[in-house]
């Protein structure tokens, strides 16, 4: 009788186990396709969320990033983040606009060089991911005007830069920034910017 009760008890015991992992597993699958964390794995398909089809709907066609100068590269992944390196208003013809805001160009010419400078920071960034909606946070933004002395709205030169970029991603395009004016920038080109963004896996 003994070892019969035994059995019978090893038995339910075994049934009580099997039943737990079973639980178990299905709440994590469950888990495991909460809208929220899919959308946190896969930003493209959130629907509000499309970098992609924004720049398209804007009428924005990004480039083929140009070729860094000297013995430096173009874009540095650490971790889920990229530094990008400075560009400038590099226009479709291969020129850049050039001059300083405040003496041969105005504060509205400034704009759109930083503008166009966004554009170009963009193509890096679709070269080195493939698909911007990879983006999860522009992180930082360092803007640096090419301007006179006495000049100081920096800042709402550097706003064609951040307008672009908060078109293009919604909220997570909100970064810090920095706006600082400069006494020259190399080959006499209207802004430099760089710009740090943090990326999904």
């Amino acid at each position: 009788m003994k070892s019969r009760f035994t059995f019978i008890s090893l038995y339910f015991l075994c049934i009580f186990l099997v039943m737990s992992c079973f639980r178990e597993n299905k709440a994590s699958e469950e888990e495991s396709i909460q809208p929220d964390a899919v959308s946190s794995r896969n930003p493209e398909i959130d629907p509000d969320y499309n970098p992609e089809l924004k720049l398209k709907e804007m009428g924005i066609t990004l480039n083929t990033p140009s070729s860094p100068m000297a013995n430096y590269v173009n874009a540095v992944r650490t971790g889920n983040l990229i530094f990008l390196s400075g560009k400038g208003p590099l226009k479709p013809d291969g020129k850049n606009i050039t001059g300083k805001v405040g003496k041969e160009l105005s504060i509205e010419d400034g704009y759109e060089a930083a503008r166009l400078t966004g554009i170009n920071q963009l193509s890096v960034l679709k070269a080195e991911l493939g698909n911007l909606n990879k983006v999860k946070r522009i992180v930082k933004v360092k803007g640096m005007v090419n301007c006179t002395s006495d000049f100081t709205d920096q800042p709402k030169v550097v706003n064609g830069y951040s307008d672009l970029l908060v078109a293009v991603f919604g909220e997570r395009g909100k970064h810090a920034r920095a706006a600082v004016g400069m006494g020259s920038l190399p080959g006499d080109i209207a802004i430099e910017v760089d710009m740090v963004v943090e990326i999904y896996d």
